[in-house]
Parts: C-alpha cells; structure tokens; sequence
C-alpha cells in the first residue's frame, strides 16, 4: 500500500524528532489525528510508547510515537 503525502509528512517529522519522539498532542496540532498514527504503527512504519510523566505532582500517561 503506497504511502499518502500526509503520512510523509508524519514520517518526516517523527524521524526529526529522534529517539525522544513526539507526543500525540503535538501531532493532533499538526493535523495528524491518531489514526492516522495507528495506521503507521499498523503497517510497521510507526511504533508507539506510552510513557509516565510526572506534571504539577500529578502522573500522566503520554503517547510517544517513534520511527
């Protein structure tokens, strides 16, 4: 299945990203719902971490996506 210019986009922006990624928030404001993100992590372009943070005394969980 060939790849759309959005999920270049996508692509080129996690792989500047480097080992840190980018949070699904960041993505969203950059027009990149999370299935756009589920489909890349599907197919193996992608791959997904949830990482615990710790914001104002309270713990979160954040979606990291990667290359």
């Amino acid at each position: 299945m060939p790849v759309s210019a959005d999920q270049r986009r996508v692509l080129a922006m996690l792989s500047a990203a480097g080992p840190d990624g980018v949070a699904q928030p960041i993505l969203s404001a950059n027009g990149f719902d999370a299935s756009m993100v589920a489909g890349l992590v599907n197919r193996g372009l992608a791959t997904l971490m949830i990482e615990k943070v710790r914001e104002s005394g309270k713990l979160s969980a954040v979606a990291l996506a990667h290359v």
